[in-house]
């Protein structure tokens, strides 16, 4: 091998050493970084180190919840940053000042609630809560507020379709959060009338009714099927349709009356109002 290419072959070799030290560099000190399509990403620990990833060039991206880099891999000069931090500045030191205005915050409203109950809590408190559990590291209040101010209510936040949340960069988790919630809210309705003699508890299945399609944003059809003593059987959807339409076919509605065996039925229709 000539002196050219041993050169080479050593320049090669530190460089690979420095990557290593660099990698070490930022596994010890909890961050990740991954490639992505067209850019670098870099999760973990970065709630600590926030203002270095921002410095650095970095982007947050508040939906898939990392820090974004665009050009090369960052690795090296993120470890370059960090090894020129401040003696006795680690990743569990941050500055007192350095502290969002809303530390503690969610700790504090889970102790309230232990202590008070959820029923204390005001639409925009609940709303609040629940973001807890889908959007990790910022303040969700704000934005608890804007989505009742521009829905109007807890079930129409939950209703709302994702075209509708995307001004609001609502992502996957949140989105699912919503409809689960909603759909735990019609099952804990329905709990109040199944089994029972819905004649005798008219309010009851009223709100029953209310609670699945008070929020509906399209005309549905919906058959609840009794029995001889009028307690409730099955509650489906027998057609969805559009904002002012929606068929109904009788035979269907007779098949599917007998195939449950039921003695009588209760149709319900809602008629939507036009998003805000």
């Amino acid at each position: 091998m000539d002196r050219r290419s041993e050169a080479k072959t050593r320049r090669t070799a530190k460089a690979v050493a420095a990557s290593d030290d660099a990698l070490c560099t930022l596994l010890s000190a909890g961050l990740r970084v991954r490639a992505g399509e067209d850019r670098w990403r870099v999760i973990g620990n970065t709630l600590s180190y926030r203002l270095l990833l921002r410095e650095a060039g970095g982007t947050w991206n508040r939906l898939d919840q990392c820090w974004e880099f665009s050009g090369d891999d960052p690795t090296t000069r993120l470890a370059s940053a960090l090894e020129a931090r401040p003696a006795g500045v680690g990743h569990n030191a941050a500055a007192p000042e350095l502290q969002p205005h809303y530390h503690g915050h969610r700790g504090r409203v889970r102790e309230r609630v232990m202590r008070a109950g959820a029923e204390v809590l005001e639409d925009y408190e609940l709303l609040e809560l629940l973001l807890f559990y889908s959007i990790e590291r910022i303040d969700t209040k704000p934005l608890a507020k804007r989505l009742l101010d521009r829905f109007g209510t807890l079930g129409d936040v939950f209703a709302a379709e994702h075209a509708q949340l995307r001004e609001f960069d609502i992502d996957q988790r949140t989105l699912v959060l919503f409809k689960a919630s909603r759909e735990a809210g019609r099952r804990l309705a329905e709990r109040k009338v199944k089994d029972m003699p819905v004649l005798t508890n008219w309010q009851q299945l009223i709100d029953y009714c209310h609670a699945a399609l008070a929020h509906e944003k399209t005309e549905q059809f919906r058959i609840l099927f009794l029995d001889r003593k009028n307690v409730l059987i099955a509650d489906e959807v027998q057609q969805r349709g559009t904002i002012d339409h929606t068929p109904v076919y009788p035979r269907e509605v007779v098949k599917r009356a007998l195939t449950l065996n039921a003695a009588a039925l209760i149709l319900v229709h809602n008629h939507p109002t036009h998003p805000r």
